[in-house]
């Protein structure tokens, strides 16, 4: 398996691509904003309280967006009024140690308690950004902080260690505790990462110095900050990218950008030093890096209202406020199984896995409903959702399938903590003075492709003639190894193309020898 993080920057954002076996599974950006503007998931704040609203048992909480945030009582933490002496003290100029090892603790708040008891308005808080403004809403917040790394996170307050539960070995589990108990400083709680595993304890203790770097810088800024305003941002996103998903699988990390190249080798030379030579530079200017690695295609089909899979199935996908639908479609096709219910199983273990994908690339979050075909077998059913899950257990993102009901419906609940990532993949039609939408172009070979595939499959025998605009003619038949010999070598068939002056852009229609239309 090959898994590579593409990296574009431009004078506007920087976009990470990841790939796994070439095909794009997650996409980011990460815009070019001023210091101390924007929020990110693990920003902090020094806030301050607007209201408090006992109905809501939460506060409305001022942090330097439009919009206030959003602080629930159960993400108060139990040692808040710990929380609020320190920060209080370090504002004032009060404390200047602050690695908490002689800070006294307060008593925790009640777990079932009124904010209105806790927390008052126009009051100075520390909080974190745990999901970034989302349509009209601001950001969601907690005030129990946490600062991640490569291996560990560091929780300020709290003396518990908890190890990942996807670390399965016992005594892995056992001698991480161990270790990380003996490291750790007075006052700070710790969650062992699932990176974590094997480590020795030299680089867990660098990794946990490093944050107690960060919190000490974070608590100076303390003393000078304005409220609201950001005392602790997240990492540059490449860092923060490759901090959450790197591994010993990656096999490629490409940059179009210098400063971002040896920013890359920089960080990988402290979380992986064996693996620095992955990070290449591309220096070309004639082919933008997108357009090497396929990308800009693939973006093309993989965010438009209607999705193409193999075998001529296709996904439609509906958005809403609250929920998202997703329809899993066979298309016009037979197939060699034997019958409806293996072609019915066959349809959605392609759309599954085009799901779990669309999933990721598109961030969503919240519910999804998805519409498979229906089976009726209740062992297909299982291997349906069995197979759905293991799809989605790179996905980094908390989630929950329930079991398909007997209509086909699954249900899946997706954790959101930023916007959508939502392109537009529809473009001016160039046939109607700029009025009207038509799909990208780029997607006209890939439909072609689709329909070939279905009419083949349904007859090997016929005598196939493509009638294309002169334009899509020309492409598909320019040089050696054209579009239509790799159709040739893929479907054993010769297809015979004839341009049409009359036709519109993307206007195609597939002929038999004897003139007439075969539907796709």
């Amino acid at each position: 398996m090959n898994k590579e993080l593409i990296i574009r920057s431009s004078s506007e954002a920087v976009d990470f691509a990841l790939l796994k076996d070439g095909k794009l599974i997650e996409l980011h950006s990460e815009r070019e904003e001023k210091e101390d503007t924007g929020f990110q998931v693990g920003d902090i704040f020094i806030a301050k309280i607007r209201k408090p609203v006992a109905g809501l048992n939460a506060a409305f909480v001022h942090v330097g967006f439009e919009k206030d945030a959003f602080l629930h009582y159960h993400d108060l933490g139990p040692n808040l009024k710990t929380l609020l002496k320190f920060s209080k003290l370090v504002s004032g100029g009060k404390l200047k140690d602050f690695s908490l090892k002689n800070f006294p603790f307060e008593e925790e708040i009640d777990k079932d308690g009124v904010i209105t008891d806790v927390l008052s308005a126009n009051q100075s808080l520390l909080v974190q950004i745990v999901k970034e403004p989302i349509s009209t809403k601001g950001p969601r917040i907690s005030s129990e902080l946490s600062i991640a790394g490569r291996y560990v996170v560091l929780v300020p307050f709290s003396n518990r260690v908890s190890i990942s539960q996807k670390i399965e070995s016992k005594e892995e589990k056992e001698r991480l505790k161990k270790l990380v108990q003996s490291i750790k400083p007075k006052g700070f709680g710790v969650i062992v990462r699932t990176v974590a595993e094997g480590m020795k304890v030299a680089d867990i203790e660098k990794d946990l110095q490093n944050l107690m770097t960060k919190w000490n810088t974070m608590c100076k800024k303390l003393t000078t900050a304005q409220h609201p305003s950001k005392v602790l941002g997240e990492v540059n996103k490449a860092s923060s990218i490759l901090r959450d998903v790197f591994n010993d699988t990656f096999t490629g990390i490409i940059t179009d950008d210098e400063d971002l190249y040896f920013q890359t080798k920089d960080y990988l030379q402290e979380i992986a030093p064996l693996k620095v030579s992955i990070v290449k530079h591309y220096l070309s200017k004639e082919v933008p890096i997108f357009e090497k690695y396929n990308i800009e295609r693939q973006i093309k089909t993989s965010f438009g209202r209607t999705v193409s899979m193999s075998k001529g199935a296709y996904l439609i996908i509906e958005h809403t406020e609250a929920l998202h639908v997703i329809d899993v479609n066979s298309g016009n096709r037979s197939n060699k199984a034997q019958s409806q219910e293996d072609t019915a199983l066959e349809v959605n273990l392609i759309a599954a896995a085009e799901i779990a994908r669309q999933l990721r690339l598109r961030d969503m979050g919240g519910i999804i409903v998805v519409d498979f075909i229906d089976m009726g077998n209740p062992e297909n059913r299982k291997t349906l959702y069995d197979f759905l899950k293991e799809e989605m257990s790179d996905d980094k993102a908390k989630h929950k399938i329930l079991p398909p009901s007997k209509f086909g419906l699954i249900q899946i609940t997706r954790q959101r903590v930023r916007p959508e990532v939502n392109i537009e993949t529809r473009e001016e039609d160039p046939n109607d003075n700029g009025h009207g939408e038509i799909e990208a172009p780029i997607l006209i070979i890939d439909k072609i492709k689709a329909d070939l595939e279905s009419i083949i499959s349904r007859d090997k025998s016929v005598k196939i003639i493509l009638n294309t605009h002169p334009f899509v003619a020309a492409y598909l038949t320019k040089g050696l190894f054209s579009i239509r010999f790799k159709w040739w070598r893929e479907f054993n068939k010769k297809i015979k193309i004839v341009p049409r002056d009359a036709y519109t852009y993307l206007e195609y229609h597939f002929l038999d020898d004897k003139g007439n239309e075969i539907s796709e």
